[in-house]
């Protein structure tokens, strides 16, 4: 019977342990949206000055013109570019906290089931 709790309860903590790059469930999202690296990236802001350079201004809209005409594509298209720039919902340390409470709440359960 204990062990139908831990075993869950140790893929849980597993998957949502936050890492500074996301965790591990995040990262397997990641991967499974965009295996291959093929996904066109949003561009960023264009730097402060590059506005007086055309090629840079040029480079830019077309990055996010890529990335909106991806967008367009399709519903699924636009879902893997979404799951692709998922993050972790919480601060790291926040999340930390949650989940050793989880896995103390856990513990005290098994301990108590254990008990009968």
């Amino acid at each position: 019977m204990q062990w139908r709790l831990i075993w869950p309860l140790a893929v849980v903590v597993l998957l949502a342990w936050p890492a500074e790059n996301g965790s591990l469930g995040v990262k397997t999202v990641r991967w499974l949206a965009d295996p291959f690296h093929t996904l066109p990236e949003f561009p960023g802001p264009l730097a402060m000055g590059m506005d007086d350079n055309g090629d840079a201004v040029a480079e830019h809209d077309a990055q996010e013109a890529e990335y909106y005409r991806f967008a367009a594509s399709s519903s699924i298209a636009r879902m893997r570019l979404r799951l692709k720039g998922i993050s972790d919902p919480l601060d790291l340390t926040t999340e930390r906290q949650l989940l050793v409470g989880i896995v103390v709440i856990g513990g005290l359960v098994v301990w108590r089931l254990g008990a009968r």
